[in-house]
């Protein structure tokens, strides 16, 4: 007795393939069938997956926001869509058109130690913890991200400099900044502050990933190294 079986996406020739492809050139380069293709996984007995997703892409004209009008009950009269692969495509759609409704975020570019404490003020302001942040930044300042690298008690916390670089490196920074607050509000540099500086700025030297700074941070007001000439 023939079973109908479906043709999974690695059962498919490699260039074929919209995971792979994906993995290997990016995902700009793939075209919207395949794009759907990666959601739905597999075809039917005689269509691949890609093959599936042009014939619903051609019932609505190819147009992305006909098919984001498409229901779950809609997608399934296709053969070869069921529930969960219908499911799939339309949170799929409904994700971009969050997306696209999202005001971008204005980006922010650091310029001085205070575009640092202002930054920071939403996340270190009251806390009566100790709590060391990375700012990672593009060649031009812009901030990528705030990066909680670790938190301690009321007098320390433990940084790790592999932790440190591996998350720089992992976003692509072209910089860095590290800041950490001071709950007691003494805006002067322990000892400890000075050496860990000292050594990530070194390896950060060594890695062509510059530490531009280390703020410390208290409730009313900062310390920088940078403007201290100390880093």
């Amino acid at each position: 007795m023939n079973q109908a079986t479906s043709i999974k996406i690695s059962e498919l020739a490699e260039e074929d393939r919209p995971r792979e492809k994906l993995l290997l050139k990016g995902k700009s380069v793939l075209s919207d069938a395949e794009l759907i293709a990666i959601l739905i996984g597999s075809g039917t007995r005689t269509m691949s997956a890609v093959d599936l997703s042009r014939m619903i892409l051609r019932e609505v004209n190819y147009d992305l926001a006909s098919l984001a009008k498409l229901s779950v009950k809609d997608l399934m009269k296709f053969k070869g869509i069921g529930e969960a692969k219908a499911i799939s495509i339309v949170a799929a759609l409904e994700l971009g058109r969050r997306r696209k409704e999202q005001e971008p975020t204005p980006r922010v570019k650091i310029s001085s130690s205070q575009d640092i404490y202002e930054l920071m003020r939403p996340d270190l302001y009251d806390e009566v913890v100790e709590h060391f942040y990375l700012v990672l930044l593009t060649r031009s300042n812009f901030v990528i991200k705030k990066h909680l690298i670790s938190q301690g008690g009321t007098s320390g916390t433990v940084v790790d400099a592999k932790v440190v670089f591996k998350i720089a490196l992992e976003h692509l920074a072209q910089s860095l900044i590290l800041v950490h607050n001071h709950p007691s509000g003494s805006l002067s540099p322990s000892e400890q502050d000075k050496k860990l500086t000292e050594r990530l700025v070194k390896i950060g030297r060594d890695l062509d990933l510059p530490v531009l700074d280390h703020v410390i941070f208290s409730d009313r007001g900062y310390f920088s190294f940078a403007d201290e000439g100390i880093l």
